[in-house]
């Protein structure tokens, strides 16, 4: 087995704070993204939308999207659960990884694709208004989530789950997104505070 694995982007970064979660360790095949090593023959092999990260199993199967991998590793790995532990927290924990994606990583990388520098030849065509257009919708889901924080420890409930790994991860993504946590968001921070403490989120 072994994880071709794309560095600091957000993505790649998901699986391995999931497996740093479980205490799961496989071979790591770094690729460089800033030198298009993404855009190689060996990653276009295993996946040819030429996106990381890839889990490559002993048998050649190739698993991709991050959040299919991490469905792999809940199989063979189950504890900690960090994708429920039974039919109404699978759900649970589900809806709220698909809102933390969908509401929030997805919002703060259109910011950050469409507006750096360092993307516009990634982006094409790189459209500056379409950045400004979410920063406003980044802004409303922080408030939304700093909301429901209020009543909870954890995004989808009393456990750490995927949902926190993706929302922390999207929060880490603003930094370069050159967006920043409103401080009166004070139940957001205290969250944020609490899962960037975990070792796991150095992976």
């Amino acid at each position: 087995m072994k994880l071709l694995d794309g560095g600091r982007a957000p993505n790649p970064r998901r699986v391995r704070v999931f497996m740093a979660e479980k205490g799961i360790k496989v071979p790591i095949e770094s690729i460089d993204m800033s030198a298009m090593e993404h855009k190689s023959e060996t990653v276009t092999e295993h996946n040819r939308l030429q996106r990381l990260p890839v889990l490559i199993l002993d048998d050649g199967t190739a698993l991709t999207e991050s959040v299919a991998i991490c469905r792999y590793f809940e199989e063979i790995h189950p504890q900690p659960p960090l994708m429920g532990i039974d039919a109404v927290d699978k759900a649970r924990v589900e809806m709220w990884q698909r809102r933390m994606e969908m509401h929030l990583l997805l919002l703060v990388a259109n910011v950050f694709r469409h507006a750096h520098p360092a993307m516009a030849t990634w982006e094409v065509p790189q459209i500056k208004e379409f950045s400004d257009a979410n920063r406003p919708k980044v802004l409303a889901s922080l408030v939304w989530l700093n909301d429901e924080l209020e009543h909870r420890p954890f995004i989808a409930g009393e456990r750490y789950t995927i949902a926190d790994i993706t929302a922390m991860i999207a929060l880490d993504f603003m930094k370069p997104a050159r967006l920043e946590i409103p401080v009166e968001l004070t139940h957001l921070l205290d969250w944020y505070k609490r899962v960037k403490a975990r070792p796991s989120s150095n992976a």
